[in-house]
């Protein structure tokens, strides 16, 4: 368990005299209640230096991974 979480679970208990089960569960339920920002998945596209024509899938199969990979 890392420190920050010990620590919370500490002063939780401390703050309201509960055994650890309780505070534990206490966090885990506030975690859950808080909306999560969701960011969007965006790709990257990177420069490899080739083209490819993908209107063959097998031909560009075998550019990219040679043809003993089939």
């Amino acid at each position: 368990m890392d420190d920050d979480v010990a620590a919370a679970i500490d002063e939780l208990r401390r703050e309201r005299h509960v055994g650890l089960s309780e505070a534990v569960n206490e966090l885990i339920r506030q975690a859950l209640r808080t909306p999560q920002e969701r960011v969007p998945f965006r790709p990257r596209p990177a420069a490899l230096g080739l083209r490819i024509d993908v209107a063959n899938v097998a031909e560009a199969l075998d550019l990219l991974d040679g043809p003993a990979a089939r």
